[in-house]
């Protein structure tokens, strides 16, 4: 059923429409997954699950992201398993474990394709990726930051890293990629805290050479995570981007939420700051005490929906987030749905983000 969301723009459907689509697909995954995967089919069953109380999409049961971490959860058979994604963890912690198959694979790149396009518009841009060419060696085996780099390529028209093996910038290959795409629009990737580590600080303090004198006023900086680190250093996202823009001259910012065990159904940052759920996804807030739904601008923990799933039972996750929803189909930037804000992890939950695991790997 897939195909009925692709007749859309990512933004275009309003509450009462989204709602009865999304409920639609999602308990059709919700009945095929207890179909293929017996685990999933047991949690079911012990949750007294019955298909016709779903009315709406707050009816679908949420799974518990963390369960990826202590059982091997897929839908499909091994042997069709074509690469598996890990999610980000500090020494000595679990990980989740992903296994997708080549359809769900081309589902979430269409799906990136068709929300990025919303943002920087259709054709597909240069790719300058502020990480190291090694984040992405193993093909079958990707962390989440290999994850969203690789995702990206496919909207890339030509991809270039920035960082050698050791994290340090690769002056030739980023002056040979500014020489060739100065003063036309690209994109910039990266995770917030290396960006700021081994991009920003490098030109902030002088830089191996004069990064004014390429005009980068209509590049997208796309980041991710990690202003857990930042904060601590005083750093708001505010901060960062006048930094960015004072010292790189960056026009845009596109900062994003995601993670692995819903790799493709990114909530992206719109014009006035807002996150934003698209039409393949979806947002709830729970009371933490008894799991009830929260209203728009009272925070809770975030589950997240999402129809891309289909070799997991990955559609409907109790994240370890914790979030609001600042309002929905009102947003001043025109886009339809709901807008959130992440306030953080919750205090108990693990901390897992890449920016963050790789700052704490650094020990700053």
């Amino acid at each position: 059923m897939i195909e009925e969301f692709y007749e859309h723009e990512p933004y275009d459907l309003e509450k009462g429409a989204k709602d009865a689509l999304l409920t639609k697909e999602l308990l059709e995954l919700t009945k095929f997954h207890r179909d293929h995967c017996t685990e999933y089919a047991r949690f079911l069953n012990a949750m007294g699950f019955d298909e016709r109380n779903v009315k709406t999409v707050a009816d679908i049961p949420f799974f518990p992201v963390r369960l990826f971490k202590n059982v091997d959860l897929l839908s499909i058979p091994r042997e069709d398993v074509f690469k598996t994604m890990t999610s980000s963890g500090t020494t000595g912690q679990s990980v989740s474990k992903i296994f997708v198959d080549k359809e769900t694979a081309m589902i979430q790149q269409k799906v990136m394709i068709k929300i990025l396009g919303d943002y920087w518009g259709k054709k597909r841009l240069p790719l300058l990726v502020i990480d190291s060419k090694e984040t992405v060696r193993n093909r079958q085996m990707f962390t989440a930051r290999g994850a969203a780099i690789m995702g990206l390529q496919v909207v890339a028209k030509e991809m270039v890293f920035a960082l050698n093996d050791d994290m340090t910038l690769n002056v030739d290959a980023v002056k040979t990629f500014l020489d060739k795409y100065s003063g036309q629009r690209f994109v910039m990737f990266g995770f917030t805290f290396i960006v700021w580590q081994h991009l920003y600080k490098v030109f902030a303090n002088g830089g191996p050479f004069n990064i004014k004198d390429y005009d980068l006023s209509d590049v997208f900086l796309m980041t991710g995570g990690g202003w857990k680190k930042l904060i601590s250093d005083s750093i708001s996202q505010d901060e960062f981007k006048s930094r960015m823009r004072e010292t790189l001259g960056i026009g845009h910012f596109l900062d994003h939420y995601g993670m692995v065990e819903q790799t493709g159904c990114i909530y992206a940052e719109c014009e006035c700051g807002h996150l934003h759920a698209s039409n393949y996804s979806d947002v709830i807030i729970r009371d933490p005490e008894d799991f009830s739904v929260k209203g728009i601008g009272e925070k809770g923990i975030m589950q997240t929906v999402s129809v891309l799933p289909h070799s997991y039972p990955g559609h409907s996750l109790l994240t370890e987030d914790e979030g609001v929803v600042l309002g929905e189909d009102d947003c001043p930037c025109g886009r339809k749905g709901k807008y959130i804000q992440i306030i953080g992890r919750l205090k108990s939950a693990e901390i897992r983000g890449c920016s963050d695991t790789y700052a704490d790997k650094m020990k700053l």
